[in-house]
């Protein structure tokens, strides 16, 4: 069931010639995150595998995800006059996002520690890190709601697509140059993120109703750090990086198609999903925001991954991505009509779908790289020989 070869032996023999290549110039990664990250490795028995880790972190995002959607399905519950989500909750959130984002940045420290980095490891991590997007941005979305002082569900939905094409830009970046440049947007976001979680379960959802300054409220700055990080940071450095690689000679893409090829599949994912939430009769994106955005967030994830390993084994990217099938299909029953009141089990049945494929192709590219590089996913344990 899961021993499908998705990845290629061309790619195989590129994993084999991988190395790690990666700039970090973020001061608040640099300076503070990192000391911090090097003295909890130490802790950590040499028994525990990286993967470990890496899995472990993004359980709790999906466990704070999941807590949330409990507590606060619709987005309604920072509302005025709606049943608030308890401050227990805020605070175990603030918690579990801030343990995740550490098991994320020591699992790469505990694989040096332990001699077992593989490229397997750096895909698993990049891979899990795509998947993630999701969720640590639709929870804290729970913080403002899509009441009188938080934003519409639409607007949470451009802006997640920010966030998702934030993240491939860095393995586009790669896919060009050949050097993983590490967002500065991530740490800073996930350090802001638990701090306000925290802040949160002190003061209530209540405090994020009132302006800062004039009329500009709490959820005007939240967007505006999200956007102006992205179009003034992630973006222009992003081009700058490759534009260099260009000038130097350096770029592995000789083309311009060649180089933007990794695009096409999600722009084209993002233009299905805008003219779907645009033109359904049902107003899928009203009814069901939470739903819409994972299987989004799962869609773009499995793009990613594809792009991740086509970047590290040197190989082309394939301009299209099978996922894009069943959601074409669905997308033109809804323009059609045929569906009419029948939108939402559409809805449902392309979450399954997309998310059991995405989910069988990570298990089967994990054991298959295992299977390649000889060693256990989740064990530092070699292999019997025999």
């Amino acid at each position: 069931m899961f021993s499908y070869g998705y990845v290629t032996e061309e790619q195989l023999a590129g994993f084999d010639k991988y190395k790690y290549s990666a700039v970090d110039t973020n001061p608040l990664s640099v300076y503070v995150m990192h000391p911090f990250w090097n003295s909890v490795v130490k802790i950590l028995p040499t028994w525990l595998a990286p993967n470990l880790l890496t899995f472990s972190g993004f359980v709790l995002l999906v466990l704070n995800f999941c807590m949330l959607a409990y507590f606060d399905y619709d987005f309604y519950a920072s509302g005025e006059g709606y049943q608030h989500v308890p401050s227990w909750v805020w605070v175990l959130a603030g918690f579990l996002n801030f343990t995740a984002y550490t098991l994320d940045g020591v699992d790469g420290k505990q694989a040096r520690r332990t001699n077992s980095s593989t490229p397997l490891g750096e895909l698993f991590d990049h891979g899990l890190d795509s998947w993630a997007c999701i969720f640590f941005v639709v929870t804290v979305y729970s913080i403002f709601g899509r009441g009188e002082a938080g934003v519409s569900v639409f607007t949470l939905f451009l802006i997640l697509w920010v966030v998702l094409f934030s993240f491939i830009l860095s393995h586009w970046e790669k896919y060009n140059t050949g050097i993983l440049f590490l967002p500065w947007g991530y740490d800073l976001s996930q350090v802001t993120i638990s701090i306000v979680y925290i802040i949160t379960s002190i003061v209530g959802v209540e405090a994020w109703y009132g302006p800062i300054f004039l009329k500009f409220q709490y959820r005007d700055l939240f967007t505006t750090m999200i956007l102006s990080c992205a179009f003034i940071i992630t973006f222009p450095v992003s081009l700058y990086n490759v534009f260099k690689a260009y000038r130097s000679g350096t770029l592995k893409q000789h083309s311009f198609y060649e180089a933007m090829l990794p695009f096409i599949s999600p722009l084209m994912l993002f233009g299905l999903c805008m003219l779907w939430v645009y033109t359904s009769p049902y107003d899928v994106i009203e009814k069901h925001p939470r739903i819409v955005y994972f299987l989004v967030g799962t869609a773009f994830s499995n793009i990613t991954c594809k792009l991740i390993v086509c970047q590290m084994s040197n190989t082309r990217c394939q301009p299209l991505s099978c996922l894009l099938l069943p959601l074409a299909v669905g997308v033109i029953f809804v323009i059609s009509g045929v569906l009419q009141d029948k939108e939402y089990y559409l809805l449902i049945i392309l979450t399954i779908v997309i998310t059991a494929a995405h989910i069988h192709y990570g298990v089967c590219v994990v054991n298959q790289l295992s299977k390649h590089f000889n060693i256990y996913a989740f064990s530092l344990k070699k292999p019997s020989t025999e």
